[in-house]
């Protein structure tokens, strides 16, 4: 059942809206006829004449230097096989979804019905004039060696088959980072290698050019090791063949120091890891199960350093650590290729990044307080924002020294500065938010539960391994209503607060209740009634421990969603009024917004405190609050109440907090352009600060009308209302949300509850 579930909600994933992963957005206007002329006839007749006077041009003037084909006949696609080129359509979406949000590469996935490598390499060759560079993806072996090797001599664009040199890349990296560790020198070492696949050639190609000796790394096949006197071997394996005699991939772990696993699941035994050399080095990258489990392979030997290709564990080669960087570098200098070179510097730059000091929201992702340079960490993580301006000027570098540039960049200062602004941190901010909730999963109860929106987030957030879910609401219609939508309900519990069985528990609750609220308006007789209320009760479940954070608002008005919460939880020591603040996720990254949902016209001290809670709470998100505290004037220009109120905000939180950068109060057009503020005040520590990343709105309706603005009309998705001060807990959504707003805001309140049970502990 739980695996009909995945596939229907992969099914719904791909089919629903427009069908699909990618489209063709336009990247300049098109809306009057004028922009039709420019785009079309008769304007684009001009640059299609200077692309012919110089055919260099073409990435000048077109989508070309930035458009990479993602290529597959479908004949080795994943762990499914041979399913062909429409069957691989889906996988070859997903990378180009990849190639977009990690380095801002435009994809066109192209599936070619053709099994003949020479016919196959022709039609792939003649694409030429439309791509800035190639992807080879899935295509079975040995044909994949042929087609790469007669591509890379006959095109002058970079082509690369990531199956080959993607682990190769990114598991060198970690090889020389774990020898480091270990105090073992690449040219001494013996490397057993099981599976003789593209990726283990390519891996052992790059070990080599790293200094590895060829009659010191043993190879195995299906057959078993590959060496000089088997009659069974094609060209390709006998440059791979060591001159022993044949023995058993358990005797060959005699004495090895590093094993290289790129087979299959568990073929390696507790006894063959402790026949290895001292201080060994594991890579067992074989996936979804590798050739020995984690647990096993350090129960048995301490002083190992291992790798798997699983999110799950430390260490994880994942290739998504190097394609996307690799063609964002060879595409930026118009590289002709991808040389032996530009790998190898690929290898160095993310060795080098991983001894680095690793930023907050890398550590908040993966739910550590300090990852650091050792056993446990040999390679960075996926989710670290520096690589892309690590890797991808390692590379163009080396294709510039290496000959095969035919773009040169001489400031790599503003090259980087252009990397980080392809990309604002909205993708990693939910990615790392995703990766610390599944680290320590909550007991989130949804008070709104007889919906079918909440049925399905729950069920995605119980299989995703994010939270714990506990819904609120009467049985029998939740049931109804997840065997109508084919939603499976298994594992999660279901509690009715109206029901007889509830009884005893809500006279417990209603005597908390009252004794909170008995000298504020309460008597005793409403409390019975209070207790069958889906909020009230989700609320004392928060507050008494029984759950670790509570979502609601889908069905009804945020007052009455609010309300309980202040009454049964409170605020946060110190905190007068809570706020309520969003998070859009922009194309210049998260932008974050307050107060958008509760105080309407807060005085300076009210500005001040909301200030302070929002900058609290982007700091536990990893990242450094840039706040503009907004109004219609700018520094003073006006004298009317309203802009004095956000001055002395302003001046009220620096004499809190003199290290926030925040400035105000400022006209939203001069916060977000650095040429007006630094031209016209100068003196403002916005100017060389970062971007404003962080917006204090003078009341709730200037708040609430831009965040909807910014979602409806801007196309900005949005993660909240965030509720902020409470001291547990209770998160509010807006009406109407979608699936996808649910499951953020059950992240975000996983990761509150971490916080704030982190921080009730310690007290």
């Amino acid at each position: 059942m739980q695996k009909k579930l995945r596939k229907e909600q992969a099914l719904e994933y791909h089919a629903k809206g427009r069908p699909g992963k990618i489209e063709v957005v336009p990247t300049k206007e098109a809306k009057t006829q004028r922009d039709l002329s420019l785009a079309y006839s008769p304007g684009v007749a001009e640059p299609c004449m200077e692309i012919y006077d110089d055919i260099e041009n073409v990435y000048k003037y077109t989508a070309k230097g930035n458009l990479v084909a993602v290529i597959t006949n479908g004949t080795a696609v994943l762990g499914l096989g041979d399913i062909g080129p429409e069957a691989s359509k889906p996988v070859m979406e997903g990378k180009g979804v990849l190639f977009k949000i990690f380095a801002d590469i435009d994809v066109f996935d192209i599936e070619i019905d053709e099994k003949d490598p020479e016919k196959f390499v022709q039609i792939v060759k003649a694409l030429q004039p439309t791509f800035g560079g190639i992807n080879l993806e899935d295509i079975k072996s040995p044909e994949c060696f042929y087609i790469e090797k007669r591509l890379k001599e006959e095109m002058n664009i970079p082509v690369m088959h990531d199956d080959q040199h993607g682990t190769a890349i990114i598991s060198s990296a970690a090889l020389l980072n774990a020898l480091e560790i270990q105090e073992k020198k690449i040219e001494d070492i013996r490397i057993l290698v099981n599976g003789a696949g593209a990726a283990a050639m390519a891996c052992i190609a790059l070990y080599e050019a790293l200094g590895a000796q060829r009659q010191n790394v043993w190879m195995f096949d299906s057959k078993g090791l590959i060496h000089n006197k088997r009659t069974d071997l094609d060209d390709r394996k006998k440059r791979f063949a060591v001159d022993r005699s044949e023995i058993s991939l358990a005797e060959a772990f005699k004495g090895a120091d590093v094993f290289i696993g790129l087979s299959k699941g568990n073929v390696v035994s507790k006894e063959m890891l402790k026949a290895m050399a001292d201080r060994p080095i594991v890579f067992a990258m074989a996936n979804p199960d590798p050739e020995i489990t984690w647990e096993d392979a350090t129960s048995v030997r301490n002083d190992i350093i291992m790798a798997t290709g699983r999110s799950d564990y430390p260490n994880q080669v994942n290739n998504v650590l190097g394609f996307p960087y690799i063609f964002r570098g060879a595409l930026d200098v118009r590289a002709t290729t991808i040389n032996e070179a530009m790998k190898l510097a690929a290898v160095k730059a993310l060795a080098e990044l991983t001894k680095t000091a690793v930023p907050d929201i890398v550590n908040m992702a993966y739910n550590e307080s300090a990852i650091s340079f050792g056993a446990n960490y040999i390679i960075p993580k996926p989710l670290d924002p520096r690589l892309i301006t690590a890797i991808s000027p390692a590379v163009a570098k080396a294709a510039m020294d290496s000959g095969v540039a035919k773009k040169i960049i001489t400031d790599w200062n503003a090259y980087e500065i252009e990397l980080k602004k392809r990309l604002g941190i909205d993708n990693q901010l939910v990615r790392a938010l995703g990766s610390k909730a599944r680290k320590d999963p909550k007991r989130v109860v949804f008070a709104d539960a007889e919906n079918t929106k909440i049925l399905k987030a729950a069920q995605i957030a119980l299989d995703e391994g994010i939270a714990k879910p506990i819904l609120l609401g009467n049985p029998t219609v939740i049931m109804d209503l997840a065997e109508k939508n084919s939603i499976v309900l298994d594992g999660i519990e279901i509690i009715n607060p109206k029901s007889d069985e509830m009884t005893d528990k809500r006279i417990a609750y209603g005597e908390i209740f009252f004794k909170k609220r008995q000298r504020r308006g309460v008597n005793r007789h409403e409390v019975a009634k209070l207790m069958k209320d889906r909020n009230h009760y989700g609320c004392m479940m928060v507050e008494t421990g029984d759950a670790d954070a509570m979502i609601s608002g889908l069905s009804r008005n945020y007052p009455d969603t609010i309300r309980p919460a202040i009454q049964i939880i409170g605020t946060e020591e110190g905190v007068k009024k809570i706020a309520g603040m969003y998070i859009m996720l922009t194309n210049r990254g998260p932008i974050f917004l307050a107060d958008t949902t509760v105080n309407f016209n807060p005085t300076s001290e009210e500005l001040a405190d909301i200030t302070m809670l929002v900058a609290k709470e982007v700091r536990s998100l990893g990242i450094t609050p840039r706040i503009a505290m907004l109004s219609y004037s700018n520094f003073g220009s006006s004298d009317t109440p309203e802009a004095i109120t956000v001055r002395n905000a302003r001046a009220i939180v620096k004499q809190r907090d003199p290290s926030l950068i925040v400035d105000g109060e400022v006209q939203g057009i001069v916060a977000f352009n650095k040429e007006i503020m630094k031209d016209s005040y100068p003196f403002s520590e916005l100017v060389d600060q970062g971007d404003v990343n962080t917006l204090i709105f003078p009341n709730l309706s200037a708040g609430n009308i831009a965040y909807n603005l910014l979602q409806e009309v801007g196309g900005a998705d949005a993660i909240g209302p965030i509720l902020l001060g409470l001291k547990k807990p209770v998160h509010v959504l807006q009406l109407g949300s979608s699936i996808r707003s649910i499951l953020n805001m059950v992240m975000i309140s996983v990761i509150d509850a971490q916080y704030k049970l982190r921080r009730l502990n310690k007290t």
